[in-house]
C-alpha cells in the first residue's frame, strides 16, 4: 500500500487538499488547490511519458499515446488517490461534502495531481525525488493497462492473432498518399504471409494502418 510523501512545509500539503469550494466558504483558509493541480497535471503527463519511453524502446508514438493516456485518466488518477486515501483529507465545503465529494472520481483525481504539484514544489523542484515516489504508481498498474489500450487497438489485435495462428507479424506498407502536405491523406495495406488482408485510409500513416488493420480483423472474422 502506498504512503503518503512527507512534507517540509506544511502549508504545500494543506493546499493541496483545499478544495476551491472551501476555500470560497472559508475565505481565511488560503489558497485552494487548482494551480498546484495544474502543476501536477504537468509534471504527471512528463513522467508517465518518460516512464513509457525507457520501458517500450521499441513501441511507436501512436502506441505510446493512448498508453500514457490511461495511465494519468481520471479514473487512474482517482483510484491512486483513494489507495492513499486522499478523500477523507480534502477540505470541502459542506455542499460538497453532502454531495458525495469524498468519492467523487473527478476531486479524487484533481487531488492526486495537486498532491504531486505540491510535492514537487516542497522537493525544491526535485524531479528525481518526485519521480521515484511517482513510478511505483505507475508500475503497480502498467500491465492492466497495457492489455486494456491493446484490446481496443486493432494493431495490437491484429498482431496477436497473427503471432498466435501464423507465427509472425502483420506487415504494413503504405501504398498511397495524396493531397496537399498540411491534408495529407495516406491508403495502408496490410498482409498476412504475403497476402493482403486489408486496407485502410487516414490523415495520418498510424491511423491508416490501423484502420488496414481493423478490415483485416473482419476479414479473419467473417472470411
Amino acid at each position: 500500500m502506498p504512503s503518503l510523501p512527507r512534507f517540509q512545509n506544511p502549508a504545500l500539503w494543506q493546499q493541496a487538499m483545499t478544495h476551491s469550494s472551501y476555500a470560497n466558504e472559508s475565505p481565511d483558509s488560503g489558497a485552494n488547490n487548482e494551480r498546484l493541480e495544474f502543476l501536477g497535471d504537468a509534471i504527471l503527463t512528463f513522467l508517465s511519458g518518460e516512464f513509457l519511453f525507457q520501458r517500450y524502446p521499441n513501441w511507436s508514438e501512436g502506441e505510446l499515446t493512448p498508453l500514457r493516456a490511461a495511465l494519468v485518466d481520471q479514473q487512474q488518477l482517482g483510484q491512486f488517490a483513494q489507495q492513499l486515501n486522499l478523500g477523507q483529507q480534502l477540505r470541502l465545503s459542506r455542499g460538497v461534502e453532502g454531495s458525495g465529494g469524498r468519492t467523487n472520481p473527478r476531486l479524487l483525481s484533481s487531488a492526486f495531481e495537486a498532491l504531486i504539484g505540491a510535492y514537487f514544489l516542497d522537493s525544491g523542484a526535485d524531479m528525481a525525488q518526485v519521480r521515484q515516489y511517482v513510478v511505483p504508481f505507475f508500475e503497480s498498474v502498467i500491465a492492466e493497462r497495457v492489455a486494456s489500450v491493446q484490446q481496443l487497438n486493432p494493431k495490437s489485435r491484429l498482431q496477436e492473432w497473427a503471432l498466435s495462428h501464423l507465427g509472425e507479424i502483420p506487415r504494413y506498407t503504405i501504398v498511397a498518399a495524396s493531397g496537399p502536405d498540411h491534408a495529407k491523406q495516406f491508403v495502408a495495406e496490410v498482409r498476412l504471409q504475403g497476402t493482403p488482408y486489408g486496407r485502410g485510409s487516414g490523415h495520418r500513416k498510424q491511423e491508416a494502418e490501423k484502420e488496414a488493420a481493423r478490415q483485416a480483423l473482419k476479414r479473419l472474422q467473417h472470411p
